[in-house]
């Protein structure tokens, strides 16, 4: 399958996963959550979840294991809806990549000169040619 075809997949498991998990997935450990991301395998076997769940450690923690007990389930609901030859084995996973990008704005804030505002212009007054017209 062209990678293409692969990507427009997983976007659409993430839309159908994120409605599911909502509305019928009824495991109590299956806390709130938002579905990131799916990454499906070349020969459809697999199709890794990245999923964001609300809470404390422990809350995620057992909101994942839920939905790795719920994903059987969901499979079997994604296959009867969607029209492809074969529905690939669901693998959650916890998306890091939020807190991965607030570790490399932390750090370039301690590497780059101080820029408060966040416009990127210090005011050094170096625009008073543009009071004098």
């Amino acid at each position: 399958m062209s990678s293409r075809r692969r990507a427009r997949l997983g976007e659409q498991l993430r839309r159908e996963l994120s409605a599911k998990i909502r509305y019928l997935v009824r495991d109590p450990e299956v806390g709130p959550l938002s579905v990131t991301g799916v990454d499906v395998s070349a020969d459809l076997w697999f199709a890794r979840v990245f999923v964001e769940p609300h809470g404390s450690e422990d809350e995620q923690a057992r909101t994942l294991a839920g939905l790795a007990r719920a994903a059987p389930f969901l499979r079997s609901v994604l296959g009867r809806e969607l029209h492809i030859r074969r529905m690939p084995e669901l693998r959650f996973e916890r998306d890091t990549s939020i807190e991965a990008g607030q570790r490399i704005e932390a750090i370039l804030k301690e590497v780059l000169p101080g820029d408060d505002e966040g416009n990127g212009h210090a005011d050094d007054g170096s625009h008073a040619e543009e009071d004098d017209r």
